[in-house]
């Protein structure tokens, strides 16, 4: 439980750090169009980090507990801010075009995650 609190914690300082990074440092050193990618990166970054607080205060026992789907779905949104975010940063910063190919594949973590989130939500209620 503490580990996807401090996880979350630690990803959404490091997203504050690296939007402020980039609305100040990068603003005159990249295009638009690799702005508007750093800033999504930022933007999903901060979404999941929110995300992987949420999960690590609902394995709590007194909520749903400790349970599998929670922990997989911990351990995905880690990964999908890794690599779908990772890849981001570094396609702003380097503008190889292949890092897009591995986007998806922490999109999907993403989702997988969030799935199953409702699974565990679904099977608490059950």
């Amino acid at each position: 439980m503490p580990f996807f609190i401090i996880a979350g914690a630690v990803n959404a300082a490091i997203a504050v750090m690296l939007g402020a990074f980039g609305a100040h440092a990068l603003k005159e050193k990249l295009s638009e169009k690799y702005l508007a990618i750093w800033e999504t990166a930022v933007q999903y970054q901060m979404f999941h980090a929110i995300g992987l607080i949420a999960i690590g205060i609902l394995m709590s026992p007194s909520l749903l507990g400790p349970i599998t789907q929670l922990n997989w779905a911990g351990y995905l949104l880690l990964a999908g801010i890794i690599i779908f975010s990772g890849s981001l940063y570094v396609l702003s910063l380097t503008g190889i075009g292949v890092l897009g190919a591995i986007t998806p594949i922490g999109g999907v973590a993403f989702i997988i995650g969030w799935i199953l989130l409702i699974v565990a939500a679904t099977k608490f209620t059950n």
